[in-house]
């Protein structure tokens, strides 16, 4: 009886530790976020300066658990895995919080800014769309870690009261008015034949006719709408144009042989010029009452691109003179 005893207790001592082992990363998700850190030590500060410095803090998000990495300070609902030798950085884990199919950074963890992100499945990106995603958060962590950033965020006076971030998303833009979208047409197509141009003796003339349609157009909105409208280019536009800057160092890099084998790992070269000619596209088919505010995006990648031509050193005044693409291109004249 007492040996019976003995090995019940045993087994109920046992089972239990069995059936509670800790979870694990998969491996692709891994080499995934391996590949995205290893190519923004490469290249980040030859595009940002100082961009190396940024927090680099990330919560993998998958159906039932969370992984938290190359975070300072955890807090205490999450649990420790130890230190990850592909990784090179501690792992933390918690039953799932946050969306799976989140792409978004924001103060997530004791205040650090942290990039939230879905695996590939669930975000509906391949593995080197995934990776070039990651850079494209981790730009807005050097952003939103930049000092004063949030001060002169509230300085824009768009919130309307609002105090989760939300009206980043939900602020009343003009979206559906007419007039605006017939400017908005005339503005995008003369942006798109400026890109077109550059390199070739038509650029100076579509330049002037792209800043006058510009300038046009922000005459027809509100200031507080042209207020949004600037933010929204210079904050998540420009967040775009550094995917394709990151990628345009790619063309000559070799990704580790463990992405490469990944079965959607598409060649950063080719994803590079489908990258260009998808923004274009975007630029000029998308409709503004249709696709909202997702259409700043390619618009701030065309004029980051507009002002590579127009001044190199742009991108030293970045964090400096906030919000307002144009002031960077008016300083070369």
């Amino acid at each position: 009886m007492k040996l019976f005893m003995s090995v019940s207790l045993f087994i109920a001592l046992v089972i239990p530790c069995h059936s509670q082992q800790n979870p694990e990363m998969r491996m692709e998700d891994r080499i995934r976020i391996r590949e995205a850190v290893n190519i923004s030590k490469l290249y980040s500060d030859s595009i940002w300066g100082g961009m190396s410095k940024a927090p680099f803090a990330i919560i993998l998000v998958t159906d039932s658990i969370e992984f938290l990495i190359n975070h300072p300070s955890p807090s205490k609902d999450f649990t420790s895995l130890g230190y990850d030798s592909i990784l090179c950085s501690p792992v933390y884990f918690r039953k799932t919080v946050f969306s799976k199919y989140f792409l978004a950074t924001f103060p997530a963890v004791n205040g650090v800014n942290t990039i939230v992100v879905g695996t590939p499945e669930n975000t509906g990106r391949s593995t080197s769309e995934w990776i070039v995603t990651i850079l494209h958060e981790h730009f807005h962590q050097y952003v939103y870690s930049s000092p004063g950033y949030y001060e002169a965020v509230n300085q824009l006076d768009l919130s309307g009261g609002d105090k989760t971030g939300m009206w980043m998303l939900n602020y009343p833009f003009p979206y559906t008015d007419s007039t605006i979208a017939v400017q908005y047409r005339n503005y995008t197509q003369a942006l798109s034949r400026s890109l077109s141009a550059i390199g070739t003796d038509s650029f100076e003339v579509n330049y002037k006719v792209y800043l006058s349609e510009r300038k046009r157009l922000q005459q027809l909105l509100k200031p507080s709408d042209y207020r949004y409208f600037s933010f929204q280019i210079w904050q998540e536009g420009i967040a775009r144009y550094t995917e394709y800057k990151f990628l345009e160092h790619l063309d000559d890099y070799t990704p580790s042989k463990e992405v490469s084998a990944l079965p959607d790992f598409v060649p950063f070269k080719l994803y590079h010029r489908a990258l260009y000619k998808n923004q274009l596209n975007r630029m000029t088919q998308w409709q503004l009452s249709e696709h909202q505010r997702e259409c700043f995006y390619a618009l701030g990648f065309g004029e980051g691109l507009i002002l590579d031509r127009i001044n190199s050193m742009w991108r030293n005044n970045y964090l400096t003179d906030k919000f307002y693409v144009e002031h960077y291109g008016a300083r070369s004249h």
